[in-house]
């Protein structure tokens, strides 16, 4: 009885299949069960494969049948088979698929000659293991290529591994709804996640969702990062809920007294002074402001404040009528400064509380034939990189969003830990371009 694949002869050791793998028999119909013992002969007197007894017809029979019934619970018979035509019935044997097993931090305990709970331990950057320990651990984890099992740790832990971003919409001109001061923080964001490995669940939320929905007790996150908020008195309320709740959080944001909460934000007052010292130092004193100045945005009001110290150390002040509401986009810079010269107030330089309120307001000076800075003196806020291709180039406070963003996700990282946070206040600094005459 010969057994062909492909034109090809196998062959195999007694009482077991060719290649040393599972098999499946199918008896072709019960008729050529009944018809073996006149084939018997046949099969006797052909070149059959070793482990076919011609002699004992019955015994090769039932030991195929036994060996259909081993296998046939074997997830490999999942796989395409090959037919061997031995002239009693057809002998299926599977496509054989070499799977290599995952490393498992048992396998690595057992070649590290150490505890799973000292793998786990390495694997978790615990100070409690000593460094040749680690370091052997550590050099079997790349070796065997481990990759923790993400499911089951956060089974384990009841912590998903995953940080949500909630980015809440701005009302820009284009389709993107996100303020161009967000994106390099959001990038800063994303590679301080990958670095703690953190998965980032990005979320565009309106304001006026229930965006404080519990993305805890579902799982989907183990903490919050918000940015941005309109205004802030709404906002309010909906942090003291996530308080109120338990939710662990941080938010981008001015550092007020008695917040809900955790923030991390600019020194916006200090920002301030320094451009008010700076337009100052130029010889100004009418120095105009474009942006909000009430406690229903913080951020700007704290520039207004600043700016206003600085222009009362030589006996100055911001005064009301060169003041002009303005959200953080162009087109309202650009409302606010044609507002700001209908009213024929006398100004000789403008502090906008954004770099985009700035640029909209360079625009509507323009179309008024105003030069800056021969006429004025133009200072915005925030140093996006757009700032530096502006006509002309704008003196504005820079504000580290790469700093930022990193410290948004190691605080919401101790919080899940248990650990005591602080609002913590990163320090402004000026970026002199030509828009502010120096």
């Amino acid at each position: 009885m010969a057994a062909f694949v492909n034109g090809g002869l196998l062959e195999g050791g007694a009482g077991e299949l060719p290649m040393g793998g599972l098999a499946t028999v199918s008896v072709a119909d019960e008729r050529a069960a009944r018809r073996y013992d006149a084939r018997a002969e046949t099969v006797a007197s052909s070149p059959i494969a070793p482990w076919a007894d011609a002699a004992e017809p019955q015994a090769t029979f039932a030991r195929l049948r036994r060996l259909n019934g081993r296998a046939c619970g074997d997830a490999a018979c999942a796989a395409p088979a090959r037919s061997l035509h031995c002239g009693l019935s057809s002998v299926s044997v599977p496509r054989m698929r070499t799977r290599r097993s995952k490393a498992t931090s048992l396998d690595i305990a057992h070649r590290a000659g150490v505890s799973q709970a000292t793998v786990s331990r390495v694997l978790s950057g615990s100070p409690l293991v000593n460094a040749e320990t680690r370091k052997r651990v550590e050099a079997l984890v790349r070796e065997l290529n481990y990759k923790v099992d993400r499911h089951a740790s956060s089974l384990r832990t009841q912590r998903s591994g995953t940080l949500a971003l909630l980015l809440f919409e701005d009302p820009t001109p284009d389709e993107s709804h996100i303020n161009p001061f967000f994106l390099s923080m959001l990038g800063s964001i994303t590679r301080a996640c990958a670095r703690e490995g953190q998965d980032l669940l990005i979320s565009f939320q309106q304001l006026s969702d229930d965006w404080h929905a519990d993305y805890e007790d579902s799982m989907k996150a183990d903490g919050l990062i918000l940015l941005g908020y309109g205004d802030y008195l709404a906002y309010e309320g909906k942090l003291e809920k996530l308080v109120a709740q338990g939710t662990r959080f941080v938010r981008w944001g001015a550092v007020l007294p008695d917040q809900p909460g955790v923030s991390i934000g600019c020194d916006n007052f200090s920002g301030g002074r320094l451009a008010g010292e700076h337009l100052v130092g130029l010889g100004h004193r009418r120095i105009a402001f474009l942006g909000g100045a009430s406690s229903h945005c913080p951020e700007f009001f704290d520039r207004f404040r600043g700016c206003d110290a600085a222009l009362r150390e030589v006996g100055g002040a911001m005064e009301a009528i060169l003041q002009v509401d303005a959200e953080s986009f162009e087109e309202d810079g650009y409302a606010a400064a044609r507002e700001l010269m209908a009213r024929g107030g006398r100004f000789d330089a403008v502090f906008a509380a954004s770099d985009l309120i700035a640029i909209g307001a360079l625009r509507a000076f323009a179309e008024a034939g105003l030069r800056v800075p021969e006429d004025l003196a133009v200072v915005g806020f925030d140093d996006i990189p757009m700032a530096r291709f502006a006509s002309p180039p704008l003196t504005t406070v820079f504000q580290d969003t790469k700093r930022a963003g990193e410290l948004l996700v190691e605080t919401l990282l101790r919080q899940i830990l248990g650990e005591a946070t602080e609002s913590i206040t990163l320090p402004a600094t000026l970026a002199v371009r030509r828009s502010s005459g120096a």
